[in-house]
């Protein structure tokens, strides 16, 4: 499942041909994805002005200019996809099937799995597909959206000025669970993921099983650093490209080029001076990758 560092990388990508641009058409080719459409989500579409996209943890938001927010989440295998202008597009290219008010210009006709299709102003399609429908989308009333029960509860922004080493020695004091999932928790930091929990421990040389309420507020607050190192190196990166992962512009990501533990069981440690082998364990049913020798 993407996580932050892949869902800023599809946002910056979205941003410079969405924002300032009206929806002129908008196609929902099924009732759901993961959970049912909110009603009439394609005329609600229809005739916004795109003002802003924003991200929220690993939720992208698009705000329109009627007042409501489109949350998108990209599941398992979801992907926005950008299409430029056909050649040609213009006031000739319209389709002319199309309702009087409604312009669909000259792009081929969706695939199988291009359940929302977005025609913008000057040509350009956004295609939201996805394989497996574990995606989702809903359409909320922009001042509530911090209310919207997939938000109301997620913590601070781990690259925000809000979470800092004070915040999170305090959110982790006294817990019981392992620190890799406390910091799996989207209640304590929003958007961090499997991958980059597993490369921000190894950089810290904490294990992934050590009590979260355990470890010294000293090398907890030296997680913040890290963790915004770690999500800064892999936007540049273009996010991390394992299975069904791909950019806006449809290009793979490459940090996972760079991964010190996470899926390389077996093979050697990259710290300098350690001899130890990366092992791989299963935490509430989810893979850990670390280094039990410098790790600790």
């Amino acid at each position: 499942m993407p996580e932050l560092p892949e869902v800023e990388t599809v946002r910056r990508g979205l941003a410079p041909v969405m924002e300032g641009r009206v929806i002129e058409a908008a196609q929902v080719r099924r009732p759901d994805l993961r959970w049912p459409f909110p009603p009439d989500m394609a005329g609600r579409l229809e005739g916004q002005r795109i003002t802003a996209l924003r991200r929220r943890s690993k939720y992208l938001l698009i705000a329109l200019s009627g007042g409501e927010t489109l949350l998108v989440h990209l599941g398992m295998t979801g992907r926005m996809l950008i299409a430029p202008p056909a050649a040609g597009a213009g006031n000739d290219a319209v389709s002319r099937g199309a309702a009087p008010g409604r312009f669909v210009h000259a792009h081929p006709a969706p695939a199988k799995h291009d359940h929302v299709v977005l025609d913008l102003e000057g040509g350009t399609r956004i295609t939201f597909n996805d394989a497996r429908r574990f995606g989702a989308m809903d359409l909320i009333a922009s001042d509530r959206l911090e209310a919207h029960w997939l938000l109301a509860k997620i913590g601070p922004e781990p690259l925000g000025n809000t979470f800092d080493g004070p915040y999170l020695a305090r959110a982790l004091a006294g817990r019981a669970a392992p620190i890799k999932s406390a910091l799996l928790d989207q209640r304590v930091v929003a958007g961090l993921g499997n991958i980059y929990v597993c490369e921000v421990l190894h950089r810290a040389g904490i294990s992934p099983l050590r009590k979260a309420g355990r470890i010294a507020a000293a090398r907890i607050e030296g997680l913040v650093p890290l963790i915004r190192q770690v999500l800064g190196e892999a936007i540049e990166a273009g996010g991390s490209s394992l299975r069904d992962y791909r950019q806006a512009d449809g290009d793979l990501g490459y940090f996972q080029h760079r991964f010190a533990v996470y899926d390389r069981a077996g093979a050697p440690c990259p710290r300098e001076g350690c001899a130890g082998t990366i092992r791989r364990i299963v935490q509430s049913g989810r893979s850990s990758f670390y280094c039990p020798q410098c790790q600790r």
